[in-house]
């Protein structure tokens, strides 16, 4: 088996979907209707990766993030809100990434997998990050591209870097103005959108294109799956 997954949905057709889709990929399973029944499973016996609806009957689904996040439990959010204000605030609370209704399955078993291996490199942050042509070296400070170095200026690394350091993980607009320019500056946006587009000119084969630094549209960006290594 490959870990526990509880379901935390009070829909039940949603529920018995993710669990087939789930156990078809050697995951056990655990359902929970409501928040309560959540927490109740946590306290038992933490989870693997909790699959998180933000609709529950009893409360709201956000505020399941923090007890989650408190014992180490990755969180795939859940949502059939439409706005971006609700995935934002999850983000933020410490959800790992976000999945909207209607979904794919085999889009959110690949959330999934990446999900588990960020989990399981966080013992150790990884210190090299591969994607494609791409490496990234945070503690030399240096960026090759195809084997030849890649000048930065000072915001472009600092930004990189928190986005590389989080390789596949959503990190929002807020975030990376708040840990890159300072908590002066979140609502800056155009410092954000600039340095990114900068670094797509740099890193990216096609900047028009990018598949480097992915763009979760009113959200955040994140870096592309990737080949970590220790360094």
């Amino acid at each position: 088996m490959s870990g526990r997954i509880l379901i935390v949905d009070d829909e039940m057709p949603i529920r018995r979907l993710l669990r087939v889709s789930t156990e078809r990929c050697g995951y056990e399973t655990e359902e929970a209707a409501t928040a309560a029944a959540a927490l109740k499973a946590l306290a038992v016996r933490p989870p693997r990766l909790v699959l998180l609806d933000l609709g529950l009957p009893d409360r709201d689904g956000l505020e399941l993030i923090g007890p989650f996040r408190e014992r180490g439990v990755p969180i795939i959010v859940l949502t059939a809100r439409q706005g971006s204000a609700e995935k934002v605030a999850a983000l933020d609370l410490g959800a790992d990434d976000y999945v909207t209704k209607p979904f794919d399955s085999e889009e959110l078993l690949a959330r999934i997998r990446s999900c588990l291996r960020r989990a399981d490199r966080s013992g150790g942050m990884a210190r090299k990050i591969v994607v494609g042509r791409v490496e990234i070296d945070l503690d030399a400070h240096s960026i090759r591209k195809s084997g030849v170095e890649v000048k930065l200026t000072p915001k472009e690394f600092d930004l990189l870097a928190q986005i590389a350091a989080h390789p596949g993980k959503v990190l929002t607009h807020t975030h990376l103005l708040r840990e890159v320019w300072g908590p002066a500056h979140t609502d800056r946006i155009e410092y954000l959108r600039v340095t990114v587009r900068s670094l797509r000119k740099k890193l990216e084969d096609d900047p028009a294109s990018p598949t480097l630094l992915q763009n979760e549209p009113g959200i955040g960006y994140r870096l592309s799956e990737t080949t970590s290594r220790g360094g």
